[in-house]
């Protein structure tokens, strides 16, 4: 790997590059115990201290990530997050209570969700990262409003045709407007699948091309095409499950053909096992595959991200974890969230160019103005990134 370029902007001089492991820490019987409390508090409040929770767990799996010798650490304050999800909530309330009244409500509510999603996604991204540091000095995210509406443009429109197609269709208009409503639906879902690879491309280049850290903002250097790609290959490797699924479905049927009361079961059995089989390798398969493909791609003037999760090593994983939650009714999640966190988390370098213990975060009044990150940190919100 060649060396990082010199950035010519810091107090020391660029050494040799050096590549820091992440290591996770995290324990089973340690997050189970976290795990085992939230579940019942959100139970017991009906979701609502699933905020709490969710700072809960993020300071216990950042805590437990060292990036070199140093832990990241989380400092997101759980009221904050709370207002968010009661934002959330609210949102979605209005959503389906509007559809509910009339297809027209649900229409207009749909168009105002989407007005205001990407400014709630990007304050989401600043809060989280805002709040998140690594020796000493904290994360931002430096992507801008119009980029966040950019982002999602290629899935905003062909979304808007499926919704006023579905309200051209609706019981409520005539029978003659349903080849209209129909072809604007169609219209609409067909370029959703077009576009599919290009949004998945467009969110991953504003969310890596937003991370900050010190002085350093990364770039996603990667093409579209290769996302094209992704999803192609994604494709045919959906068809093996459903291959093996009907052969072994066939073999059944054969063995049981003479009794037809069994032969719905045989049926049966072939549909679950390719659902199942489906959802066990086409998860892995896009989960390391994408993975690898924007963290190696996720570079700045300093600091290179290197990938090397393999995709046989998280399908045997994640087909454990399926099988011992299921014999467990679910206990065992806590143990296969860790399990999987460590997999993914150490298939990750940082390639770092210079010191690091040289750096400096930004002491513009830009950087360190709270007032920037104003939505992100009243309300709190956090997407799952």
């Amino acid at each position: 790997m060649q060396e990082l370029p010199d950035a010519g902007c810091y107090a020391a001089p660029a050494r040799t590059q050096q590549t820091l492991a992440i290591r996770f820490t995290g324990s089973g019987s340690e997050y189970f115990r976290i795990w085992i409390v939230n579940l019942l508090l959100t139970l017991l409040t009906l979701s609502l201290y699933l905020p709490f929770a969710k700072v809960r767990r993020l300071r216990y799996f950042y805590a437990n990530t060292r990036v070199g010798d140093q832990a990241l650490s989380f400092h997101g304050r759980p009221w904050p997050m709370f207002r968010g999800y009661l934002l959330l909530l609210t949102l979605a309330g209005a959503y389906g209570l509007a559809g509910h009244f009339s297809p027209l409500a649900g229409l207009i509510a749909y168009l105002l969700l989407c007005a205001i999603w990407p400014a709630l996604w990007r304050a989401g991204m600043q809060f989280r990262m805002g709040n998140t540091r690594w020796r000493g000095l904290r994360l931002r995210f430096d992507g801008d409003l119009i980029g966040a509406y950019l982002a999602v443009a290629p899935i905003y429109l062909p979304g808007i045709l499926v919704m006023v197609g579905a309200f051209i269709s609706g019981p409520d208009h005539a029978s003659e407007d349903l080849g209209v409503g129909g072809t604007v639906l169609f219209a609409g879902m067909g370029l959703m699948v077009l576009l599919a690879p290009y949004f998945m491309a467009s969110i991953k280049r504003y969310q890596h091309g937003g991370y900050g850290y010190a002085d350093q903002r990364a770039t996603l250097d990667v093409g579209v095409g290769r996302f094209y790609m992704l999803v192609l290959k994604g494709l045919l490797v959906s068809l093996l499950p459903m291959i093996v699924a009907g052969a072994l479905a066939a073999g059944v049927v054969a063995l049981v053909q003479p009794s037809k009361q069994l032969m719905p079961v045989a049926i049966g059995f072939g549909v679950l096992l390719g659902y199942l089989l489906y959802f066990m390798m086409i998860g892995p398969y896009f989960a390391a595959r994408l993975q690898n493909l924007v963290w190696n791609g996720t570079r700045s003037e300093r600091l290179q991200f290197t990938s090397q999760l393999k995709f046989r090593s998280l399908l045997i994983l994640t087909v454990c974890n399926w099988l011992l939650t299921a014999l467990t009714l679910s206990l065992y999640r806590p143990f296969a969230a860790i399990k999987t966190a460590r997999l993914r988390l150490e298939a990750v370098h940082l390639v770092v160019g210079g010191d690091v213990e040289a750096w400096q975060a930004q002491l513009s009044a830009e950087a360190n103005d709270a007032s920037g990150d104003a939505a992100g940190d009243f309300f709190g919100l956090d997407m799952g990134l």
